[in-house]
């Protein structure tokens, strides 16, 4: 389901097309460096996967980010710049989306992207797969690997929330909570980093955000602290 049919007026459907992080920031949270990222959306990439248009020093919205994510995720399992860039053009044209990799559902098994039949069909398929990269040719094998870090709307739709850090991360992004900043159970995680930074004990920043200590670390982890500089180290 494109998001140009949705009919609800949330406001941060508004926002998932606004520019809203910066290319350093997206390779951060994609495992990538932002050279990648940045041939990624350059007019006239052949050698990279082909994305949408971005002004040079243009932020991403939260739309291209979850692309750079499933590209960098089909990457880490093994899948060719080719059969990305297959794919990604075919479900575009025959979707009509501009952000295919936001809006659809794909797994992978480590060579090809697939994509479940019933997205096609819009009925069960037996859990047969798809190759949007060659036209929709039949798959079967189902390795997912990464790509379970994404979850979708319910019913079908983009991309909800994305787990950073694994599929069981409780470090999200999602574009409903904190104008889709990184956040740990509605927290945003610059706030949990910016308590530390201030002096306050992990217990403590545990303790008013309802947290476990081992997910303040985790967090702070994320922010690319590692307790030096500080009287007492959390990290061990």
């Amino acid at each position: 389901m494109n998001v140009a049919t949705k009919t609800a007026n949330e406001p941060w459907r508004r926002r998932l097309r606004l520019p809203s992080y910066q290319i350093r920031e997206a390779a951060r949270y994609a495992g990538v460096s932002p050279q990648p990222i940045a041939a990624w959306h350059k007019a006239g990439a052949r050698k990279h996967v082909r994305l949408t248009d971005r002004s040079q020093g243009a932020a991403l919205s939260y739309m291209q980010l979850i692309e750079v994510a499933v590209v960098a995720a089909a990457r880490a399992a093994g899948v060719p710049f080719r059969s990305i860039r297959a794919a990604r053009d075919y479900v575009g044209k025959q979707f009509g989306s501009e952000f295919p990799f936001a809006e659809y559902r794909f797994k992978t098994d480590g060579k090809f992207l697939l994509m479940d039949y019933e997205q096609f069909e819009g009925e069960s398929g037996s859990d047969k797969l798809l190759r949007p990269d060659q036209g929709g040719q039949l798959a079967w094998k189902i390795i997912m690997g990464r790509l379970q870090e994404f979850e979708y709307e319910e019913g079908g739709g983009i991309v909800i929330r994305w787990h950073l850090d694994g599929p069981k991360s409780p470090i999200t992004i999602d574009p409903r909570i904190s104008f889709g900043a990184p956040n740990i159970g509605g927290t945003p995680t610059w706030v949990i980093k910016g308590r530390w930074e201030s002096g306050e004990p992990v217990s403590e920043i545990a303790e008013d955000f309802g947290l476990s200590p081992t997910n303040v670390k985790r967090v702070l982890r994320f922010e690319g602290l590692t307790g030096q500089g500080r009287k007492k180290r959390w990290l061990h």
